[in-house]
């Protein structure tokens, strides 16, 4: 689970948490968070490259949105595009994408960093695009981990996609909510039940909600890709590289080289 560390510590939970609240209370720690989190792994992502997750495997090897000379020219959406180091990358590629976010301090730093591709503040699951917008959406670690319905996001992402559109995204790998989220010995010991879909809350002292991460089993991942109108075409779970040294969060090469962190699904809609 992607978090980091508040001013304030807020109280760590399992609780239920609706799309209303979970959506508020994202928003609101991705506005106060992104600083630190662009200072803590703002080398790591580089401003141009395109990263899967932790594991640091690269679009530009993965190709999982398919060969980079058949970018060119595609319209591209970016879901949960942070600082937009996915799109600066697909620009160079010639591709036209369009950067979004739910937090919009996330999308400053994009736009300190610069690019030519339109930003867009606004929540996955409502898109402010027409139907049949985009060839291609991508989504590294965004918006999906922390949205209470996934069906939403995945339905307006096929609504908004051409026939024969592709969409990729990656996510904590399910197995890992099984585990303690540390890096360390401490986090090879199973802590709870992996079918436990109870999400994870932090919140402050009068009970709301400031960051929401939802768990779905990989049987859920795949019923919610199929049932929302997609044909999952592969399941990619990144092993950890020899020359990746660093940890992020509870990922790390110990725990890298023993399960699975990372869970990116290749989508097309029919």
């Amino acid at each position: 689970m992607i978090q980091e560390s508040e001013a304030s510590e807020p109280e760590a939970t399992r609780r239920d948490a609706d799309v209303t609240e979970s959506s508020r209370a994202n928003r609101g720690w991705w506005d106060r968070n992104a600083d630190e989190y662009q200072v803590e792994h703002g080398t790591f992502l580089g401003d141009d490259r395109f990263v899967w997750g932790p594991e640091g495997l690269d679009e530009v090897e993965a190709e999982l949105l398919g060969p980079p000379e058949e970018l060119k020219g595609r319209d591209v959406l970016e879901i949960g595009a942070g600082a937009a180091q996915c799109s600066r990358w697909l620009t160079a590629q010639g591709a036209r994408p369009i950067a979004l976010d739910i937090s919009h301090r996330q999308l400053q730093h994009a736009l300190r960093i610069g690019g030519s591709f339109p930003l867009v503040c606004a929540d996955a699951g409502a898109l402010p695009f027409a139907d049949g917008s985009f060839d291609l959406v991508c989504s590294a670690y965004g918006a999906l981990p922390f949205v209470a319905d996934p069906r939403l996001v995945l339905r307006e992402v096929r609504r908004v996609l051409r026939p024969g559109g592709r969409l990729v995204f990656s996510v904590t790998h399910p197995i890992r909510w099984a585990f303690p989220d540390e890096p360390g010995p401490e986090g090879l010991s199973v802590s709870g039940s992996y079918f436990d879909r109870t999400p994870y809350v932090e919140q402050d002292d009068e009970g709301r909600a400031v960051y929401v991460e939802h768990h779905r089993t990989l049987g859920d991942r795949v019923r919610d890709v199929v049932g929302s109108g997609f044909r999952l075409v592969d399941l990619v779970e990144p092993e950890w590289p020899a020359w990746n040294t660093s940890e992020w969060g509870g990922w790390s090469p110990l725990r890298g080289n023993l399960i699975p962190g990372t869970a990116i699904f290749v989508c097309e809609r029919d």
